[in-house]
């Protein structure tokens, strides 16, 4: 049985984003719903990845992440960027190298290329804020959520 605490924590709700970084060669992308805007000047966003994640490294590494707001009729690209194996996650998928080095998603409803500004490891995961150097908008679809899936991450690996 769970603690009250992680059954209290799957009732919450969070978009899912499609995250993606790079360092020098390597590109990898994941699902990140752990995610915010906390300021609006400068325009900084937030993200917790586990700390065990091939992308928190490579974030670590090369200071920047691309953060896509894709649609509920994109929820297909859940799947695709659980895989385990980066080169799978971008196949069939149009993208671009954005102005950091990040994969864009030419398809996704809004993305933002942020450069990271500050760190932060309260706990398992490592709050990444990044401040946005460059953004886009693709459609005005509806984002996909967590009422629209049929799990909640709530922090574990």
């Amino acid at each position: 049985m769970q603690p009250a605490w992680q059954t209290a924590f799957s009732r919450m709700t969070y978009g899912i984003y499609v995250l993606t970084t790079q360092h020098e060669t390597v590109i990898n992308g994941m699902i990140a719903s752990w995610v915010s805007q906390v300021s609006h000047d400068p325009p900084l966003i937030m993200a917790a990845v586990h700390s065990n994640r091939f992308s928190s490294g490579l974030m670590k590494k090369s200071g920047h992440f691309a953060l896509h707001v894709i649609a509920q009729s994109q929820k297909n690209l859940i799947d695709q960027f659980y895989e385990s194996e980066s080169s799978g996650k971008f196949a069939g998928i149009d993208w671009q190298t954005g102005k950091t080095g990040c994969p864009i998603l030419k398809n996704c409803l809004a993305w933002f290329e942020c450069r990271v500004r500050e760190t932060y490891q309260p706990g398992n995961h490592c709050l990444f804020v990044g401040q946005v150097v460059r953004a886009g908008c693709n459609g005005e679809d509806r984002p996909l959520c967590t009422l629209d899936y049929e799990a909640v991450y709530t922090g574990r690996a």
